[in-house]
């Protein structure tokens, strides 16, 4: 029987699943960056696991996370979003999901992708915790405020320090997987 991080252990398959193939793992592509980003600033002030059971949803309603797409919603999506019960039907939530997709257009202008620019904060190698249970894991750091506060800077939503750690851990800017987890020995050399 393999050992997992005690997060996601008694839980539901698709979320064994998730930490099993997903968290953690350095991404590098700007489409599954925008994703995590939409899915990370919609978890604010929610479980992850309310978030991961709507990620079809959110699929669907964000035209499979194109930012291209969801940067041109305008107040007429707005309302029919409001109205899908496949996602958090809340409208500042929503309305930062189109902000955000117009700012994330412009850090890759300006960055060439988007992934270069967020691999900066951790000097473009992920940073490796050693956290023998998720006691010791810290909620956010040096670098998620550093993050939270440029992306801010840039005109983003709903990217506070601790959802921005939460991002960190998902995309692979950081391994968060305690020591006694078969992913930990997996993602350690990547």
């Amino acid at each position: 029987m393999k050992t997992r991080c005690a997060w996601c252990a008694n839980s539901f398959e698709d979320y064994v699943k998730y930490h099993d193939e997903e968290w953690g793992v350095p991404v590098h592509d700007d489409q599954k960056h925008f994703e995590f980003l939409v899915l990370e600033s919609a978890q604010a002030g929610l479980s992850w696991a309310t978030i991961l059971k709507k990620r079809e949803g959110y699929r669907k309603a964000f035209a499979n996370f194109d930012v291209l797409t969801v940067s041109t919603y305008g107040q007429r999506m707005v309302e029919e979003l409001l109205q899908d019960s496949s996602i958090i039907r809340n409208r500042m939530k929503i309305e930062a999901t189109i902000n955000n997709a117009q700012r994330f257009i412009e850090v890759q202008k300006e960055f060439g992708t988007f992934d270069k620019y967020i691999w900066q904060f951790v000097g473009g190698t992920p940073i490796v915790n050693s956290w023998k249970n998720m006691n010791e894991v810290p909620v956010t750091t040096d670098e998620s405020d550093a993050l939270s506060k440029d992306l801010k800077k840039r005109g983003f939503k709903f990217v506070g320090s601790t959802t921005m750690y939460a991002h960190m851990q998902a995309i692979g800017l950081v391994n968060d997987h305690t020591v006694d987890c078969f992913r930990y020995e997996q993602l350690k050399s990547r």
